[in-house]
């Protein structure tokens, strides 16, 4: 068990120079080993996050993950939660807001995500994400280096100043056919929307499928400039 201001910069250094052509299982191991159980994972069921906890059923499945269920999920989603604890054992807890979608939208008027998406997403993700990292030194995510430009420039292991723990991303050098050939070969589950036209899946009304060829974020907030909810963005304005 360590605490979060122990690990130098050094160290994070060392780490990703020591991590650099490593797998993401190496890199997952390492995570363990070095923080566990005071590791996290926040995943949102996609194709990545369930690559990476099929790799946590094997090397470690008592890694405390977590979904930030923000009341607009994709009942398909919602599904894939059950199916992941049918075969692995591991049950993803949902963390949400402290107010009730119903409640939300009538506190403000209607949905937000319609007047200020980057609201809706602070309130229904960015916060209960502080509070679900709370006691935690490190946490997995699943981005990889390819999905956007805030992404390309993340390192494997880092320090995330804006929720003041270390990052570590396993699958960042991996490519979208990488993770595909993993899910096919291993015959990991996944969200059926991946079928229907959705690489990228967040909430639904802000998710739409995209055109073949197409950028596979852009059917998140499609017709924005909006490309990130909060959580993997530079943007340091709402913390």
């Amino acid at each position: 068990m360590v605490a979060t201001e122990t690990v130098l910069d050094e160290e994070l250094v060392e780490a990703n120079e020591r991590l650099a052509q490593a797998g993401p299982q190496e890199i997952l191991r390492w995570a363990v080993e070095r923080f566990h159980p005071r590791l996290t994972m926040a995943t949102a069921f996609g194709a990545e996050g369930c690559v990476i906890l099929h790799m946590l059923a094997e090397i470690e499945p008592r890694v405390r993950v977590f979904n930030l269920d923000t009341g607009y999920q994709f009942a398909e989603t919602l599904v894939l939660r059950q199916r992941i604890a049918d075969r692995y054992g591991i049950e993803v807890e949902l963390v949400g807001s402290d107010t009730a979608v119903a409640d939300y939208e009538k506190q403000h008027a209607g949905p937000v995500y319609l007047s200020n998406p980057d609201q809706c997403c602070y309130d229904r993700k960015i916060v209960p994400l502080r509070r679900a990292l709370v006691g935690y030194d490190a946490w997995i995510t699943a981005i990889r280096a390819d999905q956007s430009r805030d992404r390309a420039t993340a390192q494997a292991v880092s320090r995330d100043h804006k929720f003041g723990l270390v990052k570590v991303n396993p699958l960042l050098r991996w490519t979208r056919r990488d993770v595909w050939a993993f899910i096919v070969s291993r015959q990991v589950p996944y969200n059926p929307l991946h079928d229907q036209g959705f690489p990228s899946i967040g909430c639904w009304p802000c998710t739409r499928p995209v055109q073949d060829g197409d950028d596979e974020r852009a059917g998140r907030w499609a017709g924005q400039a909006k490309t990130e909810c909060g959580l993997h963005s530079l943007d340091s304005s709402q913390l």
